[in-house]
């Protein structure tokens, strides 16, 4: 069943349009090589994914800082393969990590294909948790850039995903009102119940194929997105 009076969607970056484990597995590869690191990257990304995904979420929740983020996750990862990085390390790969990130450009599979799709149709936005200084980056090297009329930061807002105020202030910034506007993203607590409490539609992109019971429009695959749209 397709959405009535949709006028707006706002997308999540990371995880629904942009192939954050892919690039962030080849930064990984790039920064060991080039600091002549003996770490086995399959092994380093086996325990760095769910620790990573874990300091989002505390990140999200406001209990921890940026940079405690930044380096936090990679202190534990190594501590877990037990391999012993002095911190000045730890804080160089951290600050690479973040240069070359979006350095990588690789796109979930239908990305363009969809932008495509739903340009003619709606005004496309992005509303991001990710850092300010690589977000805007990603979207020009990968060249979707100009699908999107606004992209909201959570940096640039104060306050992030699922606050209110982050959907507000894109909302807002574009002009548009909650019942006019849909949600997609693969985060079912910062994107969808988040847009949901502020009177939006949502759609719950399940990029990792969980196959969770969630009461929610859901999809597996971006160009099934098209059935709803």
């Amino acid at each position: 069943m397709k959405f009535n009076n949709i006028q707006h969607i706002y997308f999540d970056l990371d995880h629904t349009l942009w192939d954050f484990d892919k690039n962030s597995a080849l930064t990984f590869q790039s920064i060991f090589r080039s600091e002549n690191l003996e770490i086995g990257l399959e092994e380093f990304l086996k325990v760095y994914v769910p620790i990573n995904s874990k300091y989002w979420e505390l990140y999200r929740n406001d209990q921890i800082s940026k940079e405690s983020l930044r380096t936090g996750r990679l202190v534990d990862s190594f501590s877990s393969r037990k391999v012993e990085v002095p911190q000045p390390v730890i804080e160089n790969l951290s600050n690479k990590y973040i240069q070359f990130l979006p350095g990588f450009n690789h796109l979930l599979e239908g990305t363009i294909e969809l932008l495509d799709y739903l340009q003619p149709k709606y005004k496309l936005h992005i509303i991001t948790n990710g850092f300010e200084e690589v977000q805007q980056t990603k979207l020009q090297n990968c060249n979707i850039a100009s699908y999107f009329t606004t992209i909201t930061t959570s940096e640039e807002t104060g306050v992030k995903k699922p606050h209110l105020r982050i959907f507000e202030h894109a909302l807002q910034k574009s002009n548009a009102l909650p019942h006019n506007s849909l949600m997609i993203g693969d985060n079912y607590e910062a994107d969808i119940l988040g847009a949901k409490s502020y009177g939006m539609h949502a759609v719950y992109f399940d990029y990792y194929a969980k196959n969770d019971a969630f009461e929610i429009h859901q999809v597996q695959k971006l160009k099934d997105l098209e059935k709803y749209l």
